[in-house]
């Protein structure tokens, strides 16, 4: 063969190889005792390359079978060098790849790193590539030992390499070993000036997640937003200012999103609510609550009537506190519902529905204060001057000791006002005409 065809299979190969995924490089060694090196560059002969360029053909067109085949019988040439050998099984796991065959394109790299002498290159491209492969079959363990192999023969690991590494102790669950390499991947990139890829920043947010670091957590998510701007995102840093206890922050950030129109979910829509009224704005609270139960985008269920009740209640707008709460009650068929309806009815001195709706609470039992609620019963029919049926209430609080002496005294009371009553409505005897003139003279 002479130097023009040599020349031209090197570079055929270079070609072929870089295909493949696996670079043809120079590498050196000691010659004949001599301690100088030399560099030669790897080869292989015509006749293999021409039968991985066959390979190559039917793999491109989907042929596995006969590419298949044809790698066994090339296999089989025992004249084979380590390093066309190292191509031919790089090409059958290829091959496999394409068709999805992730476990055997696996075995096809161990062979591949079977071979000596392999370069430092195509060495560290089959350990790299057959790490990702084991990520795609769920062998997290056997990807980190993978990963390990090449970063120890790997001079100076890029920030993929990091990268990979975290990643395994990552799906393994060991959050605190992860976070070392995905960050100094991350940061290498920064330092190079390339922007972190989202899902490696959403490693690391979820890793300072799971270790309860919600600063660096806060500090993620605001690169995340800065590059890759999602409404998930600052819902996820009000999140993380919330478990800081940083509720101001929080709120300002949700309802930034809700005028947006980024908020429609139910739950966020609730604790935006909650938020005004954590922050004394129970007036935003109800007037988003009304808004979003009249557009159905919250179920009018007890729940959230009972919310926006409460809501309108602490903004002092009793009215409106009331419908709310009356649904609820009925919903919910709750005595305590109907007791805390009467308590509106009795702030706005509605005393006929105060004690219909405490009449209809204690009927329906259960309540944790039947006490306190027949001191309300006898002050709302006290207050409509249905005194006989007020005392019966003071009364029944009566025998419960927390109440006895509050009620002691209204009933004191009731009885006081039924005397008064009993002696307006007495009739005056009558007098005779004469005893009156006999007075009207006397008066004179």
């Amino acid at each position: 063969m002479n130097r023009i065809q040599r020349r031209t299979i090197k570079a055929a190969s270079l070609v072929l190889s870089v295909a493949l995924g696996v670079a043809a490089v120079p590498y050196a060694h000691a010659q004949d005792g001599d301690d100088r090196e030399t560099k030669q560059t790897l080869a292989m002969s015509q006749k293999v390359y021409e039968a991985l360029t066959e390979i190559q053909g039917f793999v491109e067109a989907k042929q596995y079978t006969q590419a298949e085949t044809a790698i066994r019988v090339l296999l089989q040439d025992e004249k084979l060098e380590p390093y066309e050998r190292a191509q031919t099984w790089n090409l059958s796991a290829y091959s496999y790849y394409l068709q999805e065959k992730y476990q055997d394109a696996i075995n096809s790299y161990n062979q591949v790193l079977a071979q000596p002498g392999l370069p430092a290159a195509v060495q560290q491209s089959a350990l790299k590539t057959k790490a990702q492969l084991q990520f795609t079959t769920d062998d997290y363990q056997g990807a980190l030992e993978t990963v390990n192999q090449l970063m120890a023969v790997v001079p100076e690991p890029s920030a993929d390499i990091f990268l990979l590494q975290g990643q395994a102790y990552f799906q393994l669950g060991d959050y605190q070993k992860a976070l070392g390499p995905i960050k100094r991947g991350v940061d290498m990139k920064r330092a190079q000036g390339t922007v972190p890829k989202e899902n490696e920043l959403l490693l690391l947010r979820v890793i300072y997640y799971e270790l309860k670091d919600y600063q660096n957590m806060i500090a993620i998510l605001e690169e995340l937003i800065a590059h890759y701007p999602k409404d998930t995102y600052l819902l996820t840093l009000a999140g993380a200012h919330s478990e800081l206890g940083d509720t101001m922050k929080q709120l300002v950030i949700v309802e930034a999103l809700y005028e947006k129109g980024y908020i429609t979910s139910q739950a966020h829509i609730i604790n935006l609510a909650n938020l005004y009224l954590l922050h004394e704005a129970p007036y935003k609270a109800a007037t988003v609550l009304e808004k979003e139960l009249d557009a159905g985008t919250v179920p009018s269920n007890e729940r959230n009537l009972r919310l926006l009740s409460q809501s309108w209640f602490t903004a002092r707008e009793d009215e409106k506190s009331i419908p709310p709460l009356r649904q609820a009650a009925e919903i919910a068929n709750d005595g305590e519902l109907y007791v805390r309806l009467a308590q509106a009815y009795l702030n706005l001195s509605d005393w006929d529905n105060a004690a219909s709706a405490l009449q209809r609470g204690i009927q329906m039992g259960g309540l944790p204060r039947t006490d306190t609620a027949n001191i309300m019963l006898g002050m709302a029919l006290f207050n409509q001057k249905k005194f006989s049926q007020a005392r019966n209430a003071f009364e029944a609080a009566a025998r419960d000791d927390r109440s006895r002496r509050t009620a002691q005294q209204w009933i004191n009371y009731v009885d006081s006002e039924l005397k008064r009553a009993e002696l307006m409505n007495q009739e005056l005897p009558q007098t005779k005409p004469d005893v009156l003139n006999e007075m009207l003279e006397d008066a004179q």
